[in-house]
């Protein structure tokens, strides 16, 4: 019987992959971008920094800011060693699209990724402004379009019993040409999987764009529904699975995250599942890539979890940075 035995939550920002000299840079992204206030209600720049405690500029500057930067790739590092101590024959890797291959006219809640292969592209100069552009090696190819491997066969099986499961369930067998996979999954391949590449089982969540937003509910849902399908495998594998991205952001909100993290160390299926949707959008939407694994892992214990609020503005802009490993108990 295959078995879920590794459970791997990891924040995604490029902050992660940005050098620390370009923190202080992100005042000017943070300035140009829209906002949600800690109610999930637009607001601006202005109005969170005039909002904003004094202190919150100390914590985002200075050697503050350089610590966090410095514990946080500590603790990437500390999971790429964990997934390859882990001999894992595959990973499920839990992710967000952020239109980077699903777009308005075809935007399912869910998809499995089913191909042989997928494929990271090289950077194409996406990111605004220029200087931000310098986190790209974070989650795409530096040398060349790469195809990584893919467990098909698991992922087709994983398809297979979630439609007898009640599920409807985009797939996909391959991306359009010239197209790579998005940051979530570029993220885990350039940062986490940094030895032989485990064969990886990509699911897509539509966590950010309006209306075909899973619930906190129904991703806690699939979730199990994955560690389930991954039980009914005929074969004995080692099955990591992996939320990438998260957590609150672009307004650090600590006291959510926190609580987010508390239920997670307690199992608490029910406060997951009705984690208020008006919280989960912009980029806290990606918390839903944590709450569909939480419900593949509730037979496993979270062993170890690193948060770093990470502010990068005096307005209190940022990431609410999270690393976390489930394990058997």
């Amino acid at each position: 019987m295959a078995r879920i035995v590794l459970g791997i939550g990891t924040s995604h920002t490029p902050m992660l992959s940005s050098p620390v000299e370009d923190m202080p840079l992100y005042v000017e992204r943070d300035m140009g971008i829209d906002h949600l206030d800690r109610q999930g209600r637009p607001t601006t720049y202005a109005a969170l920094l005039a909002a904003a405690s004094p202190a919150v500029a100390g914590l985002a500057a200075g050697d503050l800011l350089a610590g966090r930067h410095a514990r946080a790739q500590a603790d990437i590092a500390r999971l790429a060693e964990v997934i390859a101590a882990a001999r894992l024959d595959a990973l499920i890797v839990v992710g967000d699209d952020q239109k980077e291959v699903l777009d308005d006219r075809n935007l399912p809640p869910l998809l499995v990724y089913w191909g042989a292969t997928i494929r990271n592209n090289v950077y194409h100069g996406r990111y605004r402004p220029e200087w931000l552009g310098r986190a790209a090696p974070g989650y795409f190819e530096t040398d060349g379009p790469r195809d990584y491997p893919v467990h098909h066969q698991l992922a087709r099986h994983v398809i297979d019993r979630l439609i007898a499961d009640d599920f409807d369930v985009a797939t996909a067998n391959g991306l359009p040409d010239g197209m790579g996979e998005g940051h979530a999954f570029g993220f885990v391949h350039r940062r986490l999987l940094t030895g032989d590449p485990v064969p990886v089982v990509p699911v897509f969540l539509n966590t950010y764009y309006p209306p075909s937003q899973p619930t906190p509910r129904r991703c806690h849902d699939i979730g199990r529904a994955i560690r389930r399908a991954v039980e009914a495998y005929p074969d004995d594998l080692r099955v990591g699975i992996v939320a990438s991205g998260g957590l609150s952001h672009f307004l650090v909100d600590e006291e959510f995250d926190r609580a987010i993290i508390d239920a997670l160390r307690a199992h608490d299926a029910d406060a997951l599942r009705s984690l208020p949707v008006a919280k989960l959008n912009a980029g806290s939407s990606e918390i839903r890539n944590w709450v569909c694994v939480a419900g593949a892992v509730e037979h496993l214990s979270l062993d170890w979890v690193d948060y770093l609020p990470g502010y990068r503005t005096p307005a209190g802009t940022g990431t609410g940075i999270c690393f976390a490993e489930w394990r058997q108990p």
